[in-house]
C-alpha cells in the first residue's frame, strides 16, 4: 500500500506492532500534504517506523509535519521512530533539535554494512 507521485512517494507496511513507512523523494511544501496524510492514515501500533534513507530534501514544512504526526501518535499511546536518515536529512534533524524529541535509529541492514566496511578483508 502507499502514494506515488514524480516527486514522491510513500510505501507502507503494517504489522501486529509497528507500521513501516517507507519515505522516498522530496518532503518539501510541494509533497507534505502526501506525506502527512500517508503519515496520519497509518494504523494506530505501538511504533510508527519512518525510514528516511530515500529521502533527499527535508524542509521545514516536513519538519513541521513530523512534529505533528509524532504529537499525534503520541497521544494514541505509541511511538514515532525515525530510521536511516539520509545525511542531508540527518543534519536537517541536528539543526532543527528534532533529534533530540525523536528516536533516530540506523536499522541493522545499515549496521551491518557499515560494519562490513569497516571490518579488514
Amino acid at each position: 500500500m502507499g502514494q506515488h507521485s514524480d516527486r514522491f512517494h510513500v510505501e507502507l507496511s503494517v504489522g501486529d506492532q509497528v507500521v513501516d513507512v517507507r519515505a522516498v523523494g522530496e518532503i518539501d511544501i510541494a509533497t507534505v500534504r502526501s506525506f502527512q496524510a500517508a503519515l496520519w492514515a497509518a494504523p494506530a501500533r505501538p511504533v510508527l517506523r519512518l525510514d528516511l534513507s530515500g529521502v533527499r530534501v527535508l524542509s521545514a514544512a516536513g519538519v513541521r509535519a513530523l512534529v505533528a504526526t509524532h504529537l499525534r501518535v503520541r497521544a494514541r499511546g505509541g511511538e514515532l521512530v525515525l530510521v536511516d536518515p539520509d545525511p542531508v536529512v540527518a543534519r536537517v534533524l541536528l539543526a532543527t533539535g528534532l533529534h533530540r524529541v525523536l528516536p533516530v535509529r540506523e536499522s541493522a541492514a545499515v549496521g551491518a554494512a557499515r560494519d562490513a566496511q569497516l571490518l579488514p578483508v
